[in-house]
């Protein structure tokens, strides 16, 4: 695939739903990069009629004030800040397989394009939705306190069940994932809390037992390998509360 590829929904979904299974689903995890989102996304507009990027405005981001979109309006452009990318250094001494490969490089965005204007209008969910470390805490606040209306209760703990665990066959790290999150059970200080993060060091956490959303975004990025800033935050905002 090109990166204009991914600007045109009926072409990234046509090839994903041609893709032969690599292993048997709920068997091991291969991080989604950038597919994620239409996969996702298509089964949205299946069900509604409508874009994922719609759907968001119209029944999340909008209702919450939310100041988050998938698919940038023009007239927000100029607010948005230009990504830097991260410094330039030796590559990590990875064992990188053929997945790791397809995965990485099929397309591989250079930081350019992501910061164009095509880029930012297309609704690429994976890796595409411009906004705010306020938007992002207070959409993912529906998670961290019984739906706010938007979610059943029930609901909203269904994203702490295990769905699978052991050593993703892309990130080549040990996780456990829930429904949308990596699940923080074993390495965070509440037992009932959920994150992700992103290529340069973004990261929103949901502690659903303290009822906080935590997020951490920039627009310098850091390094492919460790970027600890948001962590450093998190763990000074579990301390403040009383939390470690």
């Amino acid at each position: 695939m090109r990166t204009e590829d991914l600007y045109d929904w009926e072409k990234a979904t046509s090839l994903l739903a041609a893709q032969a299974l690599e292993w048997e689903p709920g068997t091991v995890s291969g991080y989604h990069a950038l597919t994620q989102g239409y996969l996702i996304g298509e089964v949205v507009r299946r069900i509604t009629g409508r874009s994922l990027g719609t759907v968001l405005r119209e029944e999340i981001a909008g209702p919450l004030g939310a100041d988050f979109h998938i698919g940038l309006p023009a007239s927000e452009e100029l607010r948005v800040a230009e990504l830097i990318a991260p410094p330039a250094g030796p590559p990590p001494e990875l064992s990188v397989t053929e997945l790791q490969k397809r995965v990485g490089n099929n397309p591989a965005p250079a930081v350019a394009q992501v910061n164009s204007r095509a880029w930012r209008a297309a609704e690429i969910p994976a890796g595409g939705g411009t906004g705010n470390a306020r938007s992002v805490a207070e959409m993912l606040a529906v998670l961290a306190n019984d739906g706010r209306g938007l979610m059943s209760e029930a609901g909203c703990r269904r994203a702490l069940e295990l769905q699978v665990e052991g050593r993703d066959l892309v990130l080549n790290l040990p996780l456990r994932f829930g429904l949308g999150f990596a699940l923080g059970d074993q390495i965070m200080p509440n037992p009932n809390t959920i994150y992700w993060g992103g290529y340069g060091g973004s990261l929103a956490i949901v502690d659903l037992d303290a009822r906080t959303t935590f997020c951490y975004v920039m627009n310098k990025m850091g390094g492919a390998v460790a970027d600890l800033r948001g962590f450093g935050l998190a763990m000074a905002m579990w301390d403040a509360a009383g939390i470690m």
